[in-house]
């Protein structure tokens, strides 16, 4: 049976010592999913100019933030490495016609390891990262997930990890405790709309046609993600739509579950 693919929304660094719902669905799904044998998670905070396989034999745990409690700083993943899965993605990358490299000093930054804490916690199955390319577009992102996806065969779990809106500049000036504004509800409307319809082309061209898509994310990075787990999925139309919680007025935490 082939795994299935994630997206999750990773939210702020603090989630693991403040969980909320947020921790807690994570760790409710972690329970139900069947163990992989590997994870490959696709992380908004790994970017290069070309795709890059992590090949660390034990990948340290990356606090990739500034500025929060030391509690944040003292949490380790200590999963080991998955240097053979990574050459097997280097391999199905290059039969795509899509250039790879690798680096052997790359560990875990927090959109891999924060939702991975809640999800497996024993930090027991061999996991490593896979980088974005944040100049290239959401197609070449889908193109990616489509090159990869051979590895849910493998016993593979395959983990896209970002946000479904990410504007912290409109974050830090959104009062506390006010509701969700409109440009925030309406895109994540019809985010969640063309994925219910598995309208891949619409979601491809979503800067364009989504409202208030570039409000929402003024930079992709945390976006592309998301197509990634898109290009991997056999039907996104039979995907779970799990974890509508809504941080900080403006941060969405939704997850996806694809088949």
């Amino acid at each position: 049976m082939k795994t299935p693919v994630l997206f999750v929304s990773h939210g702020a660094p603090t989630l693991p010592i403040e969980p909320g719902e947020t921790g807690a669905a994570w760790r409710t799904l972690g329970a139900q999913l069947a163990r992989p044998k590997a994870i490959l998670v696709i992380s908004a905070h790994w970017t290069t100019s070309v795709p890059t396989l992590g090949i660390a034999r034990q990948p340290a745990t990356l606090h990739d933030f500034s500025g929060f409690p030391a509690e944040l700083y003292a949490l380790r993943y200590p999963a080991p490495g998955a240097s053979e899965m990574a050459l097997e993605v280097v391999k199905l990358l290059q039969q795509a016609g899509i250039p790879v490299q690798s680096d052997d000093t790359r560990g875990l930054d927090h959109g891999a390891w924060v939702p991975l804490m809640f999800l497996f916690p024993e930090a027991d199955i061999p996991v490593t990262q896979l980088s974005l390319q944040p100049d290239l577009d959401p197609t070449w992102h889908f193109r990616l997930g489509k090159a990869i996806t051979a590895l849910r065969e493998q016993g593979v779990l395959i983990i896209a990890s970002g946000s479904i809106t990410h504007n912290l500049h409109a974050l830090f000036a959104h009062p506390q405790g006010q509701p969700v504004p409109p440009w925030v509800a309406e895109f994540c409307a019809w985010m969640s709309a063309r994925i219910a319809q598995g309208d891949i082309s619409a979601l491809l061209k979503y800067r364009e046609l989504a409202p208030y898509a570039v409000q929402n994310h003024p930079t992709d990075e945390h976006l592309l993600p998301l197509f990634v787990a898109l290009g991997a999925a056999d039907d996104i139309k039979a995907s779970l739509h799990l974890n509508q919680v809504m941080t900080y007025g403006i941060l969405a935490m939704d997850v996806w579950q694809f088949a």
